[in-house]
């Protein structure tokens, strides 16, 4: 009988492992229509990258954190939630063209369509897929990195 690879026991189990696959992309895809969709219907920046955010914590938790950190390095997200920040900013200042902080400097297109906002929905992407999504797991990956072992297990290993 062949040994498995250490790298196969890491999270959970195949079952959770094989919904994960399928939900996460699902889950992602439905972030998206909320961030992208947020100037028409309930939603937006930060509902959507809430929930985008949520997609990647569940494929942590089923994955382990070895998995999820070759797909997407600590770097990385120190650089793309910088850089949401940066969009975010932008696209405030470039309000000054116009007269004032934040102003509506794009066409506003047809009311209920989906480019219909102006920079609402540059200013919804910009926070949701950089900023929130990226922030909220960015601390989600802290707190697990940063995991301390209780009081009765380093007793333990002093023994």
């Amino acid at each position: 009988m062949k040994a498995k690879n250490n790298s196969d026991n890491k999270g959970m189990s195949l079952i959770v492992k094989t919904v994960t696959r399928i939900f996460v992309g699902l889950i992602l895809l439905y972030g998206i229509y909320i961030v992208l969709h947020g100037h028409v219907s309930p939603g937006g920046g930060f509902a959507g990258g809430f929930i985008i955010a949520l997609s990647y914590i569940l494929f942590m938790l089923a994955f382990g954190k070895e998995e999820i950190l070759k797909r997407i390095p600590e770097r990385m997200i120190s650089i793309l939630e910088s850089l949401g920040v940066i969009m975010f900013l932008v696209i405030a200042l470039l309000g000054f063209s116009g007269g004032y902080f934040f102003y509506n400097w794009l066409p506003k297109g047809m009311p209920f369509k989906l480019l219909s906002a102006g920079t609402i929905p540059i200013s919804n992407v910009a926070l949701a897929l950089l900023e929130v999504s990226l922030g909220l797991f960015g601390i989600f990956l802290v707190l697990v990195l940063l995991k301390f072992a209780p009081k009765k297990d380093l007793e333990k290993d002093e023994e």
